[in-house]
């Protein structure tokens, strides 16, 4: 496996940008805009879908180059098993009818998490669209699917082991980097969760660690291209400091003269 070629936030201080490069998002409030609308709670997933195709629009449209969203987590599946059963055949219907679109697009499509869970026919759509896109050189959309962050760190030591025995002994951030699984994709510089709760629920507890929180009680499914820019707006205001201090952050910050 080839090394990566982005920078660790808590090795090195990435470049800081007025437009963030990685945008993480965890899409919630779904069944709570459905139950709003006395609506069945898939119902909302089926809109959510909606917004899903207009944040990545925006994403294009404004510079963000990685967009990775949170469709699944690893608990999910201890939800009703009819509102489990409708998310996979939405995953499947989307596979069908968006990976074309995306294709034209030149978005790449990447799909992260623990597949084995999934059956043969969505594993297959899935490799299909990897392959498909895997050159296109616009904004690379990342989804999460059965994806745990823990999970993430537990397969990326096994692979780096059955990789490289010798490692048992002793590893670095830099060894087991390689086998995480957005490590061909820059840390996110800004994590947003609508719906109103205030944690990451387990999503990408390594590549986290220095990224710009923005949580909002908008729902999913009302998440539109000005909520997404209001949340562009936060992210413009934060200092990222990355360990240092406001003082060191304003002596390397270019002046307007330069």
């Amino acid at each position: 496996m080839a090394l990566s070629r982005f920078f660790s936030s808590t090795r090195d201080v990435p470049a800081v940008n007025t437009v963030p490069l990685h945008v993480a998002i965890i899409m919630d409030g779904n069944g709570r805009w459905a139950r709003k609308r006395l609506m069945p709670r898939v119902a909302g997933h089926k809109r959510g879908l909606e917004t899903v195709r207009q944040i990545v629009s925006a994403c294009i449209d404004r510079g963000v180059r990685h967009l990775t969203l949170f469709a699944f987590s690893s608990e999910n599946w201890r939800r009703p098993a009819d509102e489990v059963s409708f998310l996979m055949n939405l995953f499947l219907k989307a596979l069908q009818q968006e990976i074309a679109k995306l294709h034209r697009n030149n978005i790449k499509f990447r799909v992260v998490g623990d597949l084995s869970r999934f059956d043969d026919q969505i594993r297959q759509m899935i490799t299909n669209a990897e392959s498909l896109t895997f050159e296109n050189t616009g904004l690379t959309l990342t989804i999460a699917a059965n994806y745990g962050g823990r999970w993430d760190i537990l397969n990326a030591i096994e692979s780096m082991l059955a990789a490289h025995p010798e490692k048992r002994s002793g590893f670095q951030e830099e060894d087991l980097a390689p086998f995480l699984a957005l490590s061909d994709a820059p840390e996110p510089d800004l994590f947003i969760r609508t719906g109103g709760e205030e944690r990451i629920s387990n999503f990408l507890l390594w590549q986290l660690a220095y990224t710009e929180f923005y949580f909002t009680e908008t729902l999913w499914p009302e998440f539109d291209a000005a909520a997404f820019d209001l949340a562009l707006d936060s992210y413009r205001q934060r200092e990222r400091r990355f360990g240092r201090t406001s003082e060191q952050v304003l002596e390397q910050t270019p002046s307007a003269t330069e």
